[in-house]
């Protein structure tokens, strides 16, 4: 079974090595991160990824996954990167994403008419592929599979291999890996957090990337999204 992740220059990098870690222990998996080159891809924590193959080494895995990121945009504007996706996931038995990589999928037209989730800052942005959106932290829709935020990309990795392997191999993974989460706060979502916190956190995440809404935006419409 292979599986191929789209690894990219800005990229959360837990939105691909959380799903990565926990999706490498399905029996079988053999996992690749592909790009265009196998240069080094700077992530948004200060460190890089490595790809492991290329576009043409990996033109059909069964699963494909997409990470999100600060880089959104620029994938979107990748025509080798959205041509290979766009090949990969018309043939792939699973076409997921974590995070903002949803609206990577939905750029390259995979996510029109299907069930989907993202980051809840993002969510809103579904829509604008052709995609409905749902708040959960994992939604699969026929052979779609996308997770929220960052940390939601391991309950939809454990949500896929249930899917693909059946749950008693999810929880045998998921006891390995010791996922038993208790976080020490009650703040991670919007309703939980409250307005004024939510308020800070946008304000923070403009300041990091500046115009990277509208980045995404102008993509979605040099590829005929949005009208």
């Amino acid at each position: 079974m292979q599986i191929a992740f789209l690894p990219f220059a800005g990229m959360t990098q837990l939105d691909m090595t959380g799903p990565a870690q926990f999706l490498s222990r399905l029996p079988g998996a053999s996992v690749h991160y592909v790009s265009d080159s196998l240069d080094p891809l700077p992530t948004d924590a200060g460190f890089a990824i490595v790809p492991t193959a290329t576009y043409a080494q990996v033109p059909a895995p069964d699963i494909v996954c997409v990470p999100g990121g600060i880089g959104v945009a620029s994938v979107m504007n990748d025509e080798a990167a959205m041509a290979w996706l766009r090949q990969a996931g018309s043939t792939a038995t699973w076409v997921t994403s974590v995070c903002t990589g949803a609206l990577i999928l939905g750029a390259a037209g995979l996510l029109e008419g299907y069930k989907a989730t993202t980051h809840w800052a993002w969510h809103h942005h579904l829509a604008l592929f052709g995609a409905e959106p749902v708040h959960a932290r994992t939604v699969i829709d026929r052979n779609r599979a996308t997770g929220g935020g960052v940390t939601a990309g391991i309950d939809f990795a454990l949500v896929l291999i249930a899917a693909v392997a059946g749950e008693e191999v999810a929880k045998a993974i998921q006891l390995g890996f010791e996922y038993d989460p208790a976080p020490p706060f009650d703040a991670g979502s919007p309703e939980k957090a409250g307005p004024e916190l939510v308020a800070r956190y946008a304000e923070a995440s403009a300041r990091r990337a500046p115009g990277r809404e509208a980045e995404l935006v102008a993509a979605a419409a040099r590829l005929g999204f949005g009208g």
